[in-house]
């Protein structure tokens, strides 16, 4: 290479000049709170533990600061629910799409728990052991999928089998839902397996034939057990036994407190059927570039709420392209475009994506490495490119139906591969300009994420922007 064509600067580069003006270091705010470890104090977030989102601090810093009054509030990638019971709180209208089950039963159940009979929970409770020592055959069962077979001893399961049907034949839905959901935050601790990072790891007393050096997860609970210790936390937390308890928090609600509304499905399907300008602020953290699989690492889960293998599979492909086997949805979302007669607005995006210049830089980049197999995974290309692809659909969609003035709040985090960092905040941005936002700020933590250990072992320990988008609509 010259010095002269060293000296040309990367649209990456142009593109940071351009933008560096609203990348703005956020002291008054931190990785706990811009994660799920803020959660841990509040009830719904004790009992499971569902790592993947923020606080709902963050969320009510933003509707206080930049909220001029309550009104409708949306997070098309709600997950557990932080955005729309932290805005409910507040006596805002909260809608949220989620298209994991996992996050949707968590959001059903902290709906079941408004005006729960606690008295009649607590009998259910005192009966429970009782009544299972009289099921004899049980008419429900888990279907495990490849990835969960085995997770459970036989005792185990027999006894999760029992419970699901003695749990179909409670009346009171409400407190159907929450025993139900006291099983689902055990599955981790009575079983073989333990999250790890995006896979489930096996401990050595299960029937599984693993390879390597045996791993121990420690003490494995049994069902009775577990589920004594979280029904005993549950009703503890209703009862306002705690400090922060779910029971005070319903009593400070609002005078006016709407219930919300959980849209189960895609984004990309669920948005366009939603007239423009219908909400004045939108919080959100979409999944991350990163290659995280949430069906293998919320496989149990998935299975004990009645999903198998075709399900699964189909629902690891209908998510965010944020993993090496998403495929491309480019056709599919033109046919969906063209079938609701909106085959212009398919067209406008797919010019956007094509004009990005820091884009099509990453995408040629990307594709250079593969050939030289710098990548650690030949699919690393693809799924960025329609990660990117997909976004600027959903970001398309979120400025048409924000309210003239209204703001966007989104949590990100930039990307390295192959040793290329990828600047997901800017690319994002200029996005949203394209279709009407401004850019306020880009709130950048002070302290940003590390990359992987193989790519520190090739290209060094450098951070990468964890940031917080604010825009605002023209």
């Amino acid at each position: 290479m010259t010095k002269t064509a060293e000296l040309i600067p990367t649209w990456r580069q142009i593109l940071y000049s351009r933008l560096a003006d609203r990348l703005e270091t956020a002291y008054h705010l931190n990785r706990k709170v811009v994660s799920f470890q803020a959660n841990k104090d509040e009830p719904i977030y004790r009992w499971f533990k569902y790592k993947e989102g923020f606080s709902s601090t963050l969320v009510k810093y933003f509707l206080n600061e930049y909220g001029k009054k309550a009104g409708k509030l949306l997070d098309p990638f709600a997950g557990a629910g932080t955005t729309l019971f932290a805005g409910q709180e507040l006596g805002w209208k909260s809608y949220g799409v989620e298209i994991l089950p996992v996050g949707v039963f968590v959001m059903q159940t902290r709906e079941a728990l408004n005006d729960i009979d606690i008295n009649k929970l607590r009998s259910t409770i005192k009966n429970l052991w009782t009544e299972l020592a009289k099921i004899e055959n049980y008419d429900t069962h888990i279907n495990h999928i490849t990835i969960t077979k085995d997770a459970f001893s036989d005792e185990t399961e027999i006894l999760l089998n029992k419970f699901l049907t003695y749990c179909s034949n409670i009346k009171d839905k409400k407190i159907q839902t929450v025993l139900r959901f006291a099983a689902f935050s055990v599955l981790e601790e009575i079983s073989f397996t333990r999250k790890d990072g995006q896979y489930l790891r096996w401990d050595y007393r299960s029937k599984r034939n693993l390879p390597g050096k045996p791993f121990d997860i420690g003490k494995i609970y049994s069902f009775e057990e577990a589920m004594n210790r979280k029904l005993s936390q549950i009703i503890s937390d209703l009862s306002g036994n705690t400090t922060n308890s779910l029971f005070e928090a319903l009593e400070n609600k609002p005078a006016i407190q709407h219930p919300v509304k959980i849209i189960e499905g895609s984004c990309l399907e669920e948005l366009p059927k939603i007239e423009d300008e219908f909400f004045d602020f939108i919080v959100t953290s979409p999944p991350y570039c990163n290659r995280y699989d949430y069906t293998r690492t919320y496989a149990l889960e998935l299975v004990f709420l009645g999903n198998d293998n075709d399900q699964v599979r189909n629902l690891r492909q209908s998510m965010l392209s944020c993993t090496v086997e998403n495929k491309e949805k480019v056709d599919h979302l033109q046919q969906f475009y063209r079938s609701i007669g909106k085959q212009k607005t398919f067209d406008r995006v797919l010019e956007v994506y094509n004009n990005s210049n820091a884009m099509m830089e990453v995408n040629s980049v990307l594709d250079e490495l593969n050939k030289l197999e710098k990548l650690n995974n030949n699919n690393i290309a693809r799924m960025v490119r329609n990660y990117f692809l997909e976004m600027c659909f959903v970001i398309y969609e979120m400025a048409r139906i924000t309210k003239s003035g209204g703001h966007c709040v989104m949590v990100n985090d930039n990307v390295r591969y192959g040793g290329e960092e990828i600047p997901v905040d800017l690319i994002l941005s200029e996005f949203a300009e394209n279709f009407g936002f401004n850019i306020n700020n880009i709130f950048v933590l002070p302290r940003g994420k590390g990359n992987s250990s193989q790519q520190m072992g090739n290209y060094g320990r450098t951070e990468v922007r964890k940031c917080v988008y604010l825009w605002q609509k023209n």
